[in-house]
């Protein structure tokens, strides 16, 4: 453990990068990498495995900055052992079209294996991560052949601590036993609003305790190597928890301001860079120094890691050779690729077949696809018996100590924890080889709402299945009835939100969410049993929006989703019958995808000349680019059987067909009448 010159030189090199980026930038958080500069050198030279020239070898251990607002620290470190990050793109920091962005981003910059910035969420991307591993090595491991074996490190400040997530998160891993997840808390006391004693006063070390975890505490994280190094080697010994160890350190340490919350969201003075560099050996005049002596001594790691490469790739021929089937498996799941085949598990239905409620429609995808998918893990955040998440004969993934399941289960009890449950998901999903599926009712997705967002930024392909998606729940009330829900998950870029009409759009639904490899799903699922439409197949569903019924010589479109699909297909016989009105419906399960079709299906869907009324019984914020008048439901709903809420709110053919005869008397005198998807901007967006 013996730390001498050049120790000190690679930690101040990493701090005086974040200075002069910072400073440069004059934009960004230079004192968590300043304090947190030692225990970085500690982790990835001493410990950490990984291959620069190949960022996603699957064995490498994985680095989690949940504290993201102190990327530099990471930057400068991924730079300094030979990543594709230069020195340019040090200098380019927070710089519209760099691959050094203010927050840390896994789809723009090598080496960075999460997305990161909203705090807690990196914590509990690093237990989806060991989870991950976890469930890997139990299904690829072989005698003579540890394939997996690698660890999760996690670093997380004040704030990471304060948030819900990490405390939902850091309770699962405790239940979990996650020897393989070590997380360094950065105990600085200082957060946004100063120091800490004016909001965050608790013992975190004793809550992770409780949480189950293995606790270590350095006191001098400012200089005690050595005390860091011995901190790390013991939390690697401990197997059967997950180990936080508290390290207490100076925020901006060698700055003028540091130990105050001056130093956490600012870049240094000019003064105050000249003087740190100095103390630190430093020329003062110079900017983006880094001695030879340090890219030498990480180089030298980085070295080590490509061999340890090299000597995993030889096991890996060997294991593929024994193990032929197994390999081929692994292989194909970090390409992303899925089986050949698995798509003609999916089921198929006939007009004929019974009304089955959309969530049981997806659970016999489910039931008929897991053995076709083998990396497929689905779960739910303890509404099991409501999201029809759980195949019959699935297993839990459960530390085998405890009796009820195994590493190598593929069913997972997130307990009520649903926005742990998707930040977890982000991190299986980040580590390559499983592709995670999570229900809750629809309505408590928006609990999971930031770590959503994350998804879909982070081009991770994670399913949402969310049930209980409107009114049609009933009697729960508008506490959990579904409203704004949909409107706000689809203005969210890269995220598909499916709201299925019956059990060839489910099936469908299943099939884009798997087939899409860098975009997130949300499938809006029904609690009430929904008819087989007529005009349904898989392949309509697929593109997003297709004409459910034509109709020669329409007065008028009815574009549905969901359950009121079948709604607007009785109406369009009540107005034919009742006001002599000839209907077309449109199903349109996803917007999304329909917006991805080419403009001359859009106008088949949805073509001029004919209004379009929209019927969807939520928010209709949005459905004005889909039709000219939109029936929805612009408040809460009610409490009571759901046929009686639906009457309440006039969701029947007859209340659609009261809305239909008024849109066409409106737009019988409009010509041309433009489709909405007719719009000035359509090549420009």
């Amino acid at each position: 453990m013996g730390y001498g010159k050049i120790d000190e030189t690679c930690i101040n090199t990493i701090r005086l990068l974040a200075v002069d980026a910072t400073f440069k930038a004059n934009s960004g958080h230079p004192g968590a990498p300043m304090g947190m500069a030692p225990v970085a050198h500690v982790l990835f030279n001493k410990f950490m495995t990984f291959n620069p020239q190949n960022p996603d070898w699957v064995n490498r251990d994985r680095f989690v900055l949940s504290n993201g607002h102190g990327c530099m620290l990471q930057y400068a470190l991924l730079h300094l052992f030979g990543y594709k990050l230069t020195l340019d793109d040090l200098k380019q920091f927070r710089q519209v079209g760099s691959i050094t962005p203010g927050h840390p981003e896994a789809h723009d910059t090598p080496g960075i294996e999460v997305t990161t910035g909203p705090l807690g969420q990196g914590f509990s991307n690093a237990v989806g991560l060991a989870i991950a591993q976890k469930h890997t090595a139990a299904v690829f491991n072989k005698p003579g052949f540890e394939l997996i074996n690698n660890h999760t490190y996690c670093f997380f400040g004040d704030g990471c601590a304060m948030e819900g997530i990490a405390s939902e998160a850091a309770s699962l891993a405790g239940h979990l036993q996650l020897g393989n997840l070590i997380c360094i808390y950065d105990d600085n006391h200082i957060s946004i609003d100063g120091d800490t004693k004016c909001a965050f006063t608790e013992d975190v070390t004793k809550r992770f305790e409780a949480y189950g975890w293995h606790t270590l505490w350095v006191k001098n994280g400012d200089t005690d190597y050595a005390g860091i190094e011995a901190a790390i080697e013991a939390a690697k010994k401990v197997t059967d928890k997950p180990t936080v160890i508290r390290l207490t350190t100076t925020i901006g340490f060698g700055s003028l301001l540091q130990g105050t919350g001056g130093v956490h969201g600012n870049a240094l003075k000019e003064d105050d860079c000249k003087q740190v560099k100095k103390k630190f050996g430093f020329d003062p005049e110079k900017s983006f120094v880094v001695p030879q002596e340090v890219y030498e001594a990480y180089h030298k790691h980085a070295a080590e890691g490509a061999a340890a490469e090299s000597k995993w790739n030889q096991l890996f021929d060997k294991y593929s050779n024994e193990h032929k089937e197994l390999g081929a498996d692994l292989k194909r799941r970090l390409a992303k690729d899925l089986p050949e085949g698995w798509q003609n598990h999916l089921p198929v239905y006939k007009p004929s077949d019974g009304a089955v409620a959309s969530r049981k429609l997806s659970e016999t995808v489910l039931e008929k696809i897991h053995e076709a998918v083998p990396e497929l893990i689905s779960g739910s955040a303890d509404l099991t018996g409501s999201n029809n998440t759980r195949w019959k004969n699935a297993v839990d993934f459960q530390p085998p100590s405890l009796g009820i399941g195994e590493w190598s289960g593929r069913y997972m009890r997130y307990g009520v924890r649903e926005h742990a449950m998707a930040g977890i998901m982000n991190g299986m999903a980040a580590y390559g080889t499983v592709i995670p599926a999570g229900g809750t009712f629809l309505n408590f997705v928006s609990y999971a709402a930031g770590s959503v967002r994350l998804s879909s930024l982070s081009h991770q392909r994670v399913i949402y299945v969310a049930t209980h998606d409107s009114i049609g729940l009933g009697e729960d009330g508008p506490t959990h009835q579904p409203i704004e829900t949909l409107a706000h998950f689809r203005a969210l870029p890269n995220m598909m939100v499916w709201r299925p009409a019956d059990g060839n759009e489910t099936s469908a639904a299943y099939y884009m969410a798997l087939t899409s490899k860098g975009t997130p799903s949300i499938l809006a699922l029904t609690r009430q049993n929904l008819p087989q439409l007529e005009g349904s197949t898989i392949e309509k569903a697929i593109k997003g929006g297709y004409v459910a019924l034509e109709q020669p010589g329409a007065d008028i479109t009815l574009v549905s989703t969901g359950s009121e699909v079948g709604i607007c297909l009785e109406a369009v016989k009540y107005l034919k019958d009742n006001n002599g009105i000839n209907a077309r419906v449109v199903s349109m399960p996803c917007t999304e995808v329909f917006d991805a079709q080419d403009k001359s299906y859009q106008l088949e869907v949805l073509p001029d000349g004919i209004p379009a009324l929209s019927v969807e019984v939520m928010s209709t914020l949005g459905w004005e680019k889909y039709s000219h008048e939109q029936f929805g439901l612009n408040r809460f709903g009610a409490s009571g059987p759901y046929k009686d809420v639906y009457k309440k709110f006039e969701f029947t053919p007859e209340g659609v067909a009261k809305r239909a005869v008024l849109t066409v008397d409106w737009y019988k005198e409009v010509k041309p009448l433009r489709s909405p998807v007719n719009r000035a901007f359509q090549q420009l967006i």
